[in-house]
């Protein structure tokens, strides 16, 4: 099977993993002290540079958290990597997808290689003290490739399942060859 446009995808994952890098340098830079919030947009909208330690959502698996998810970024992009050389050349929306992915999870791995401290994050949103959980560009990506790849693989199944390809379909039987019979009827009675 062909694989997807290359331009799309390389092209996608690296300015996701520039932009991510470059935002979380201005953050590291600007936002000092860590953990001050600084409005943006009244209080909905805020910048507050934190260091994330676990995973999304503050998922922290002790210890060894740093570890574990380096290993399992690592093992992840893996599979988007086989996902990406499995993708047809007219798939765009699915390179798309897994482009945004692998970018995120490219720039929060690096985070993990840099330092202990954990991922930088820096934009951080809510409502009063309901807030979601403080996120950066990479987090953004991870979540938009996901939910576009989640979108894209359903589609498929729909579309497998109303028109599947011709390579899954069963071959037409020929039909029979015509007998010295079947000739002669057909000249007499034309």
């Amino acid at each position: 099977m062909p694989r997807s446009k290359p331009g799309i995808f390389w092209g996608v994952t690296g300015s996701v993993l520039l932009l991510d890098a470059f935002t979380k340098i201005v953050a590291v830079d600007r936002l000092v002290p860590a953990y001050l919030p600084r409005a943006v947009w009244g209080d909905g909208v805020r910048l507050t540079l934190v260091y994330n330690p676990g995973a999304a959502f503050g998922l922290h698996l002790g210890a060894q958290s740093r570890w574990i998810f380096i290993g399992l970024t690592i093992v992840a992009l893996f599979v988007l990597a086989r996902l990406y050389l499995e993708t047809p050349l007219v798939h765009r929306v699915r390179t798309l997808a897994l482009a945004l992915v692998a970018g995120g999870a490219l720039g929060n791995l690096l985070d993990r290689l840099k330092s202990g401290r954990g991922v930088v994050d820096f934009i951080d949103v809510g409502v009063g003290a309901w807030r979601w959980p403080t996120f950066n560009v990479a987090d953004i990506a991870v979540t938009t490739g996901a939910i576009l790849l989640a979108w894209v693989l359903w589609h498929a199944d729909e579309a497998t399942a109303l028109y599947p390809s011709a390579a899954t379909a069963p071959a037409p039987t020929p039909a029979p060859a015509a007998t010295s019979t079947d000739q002669a009827t057909r000249t007499t009675f034309g």
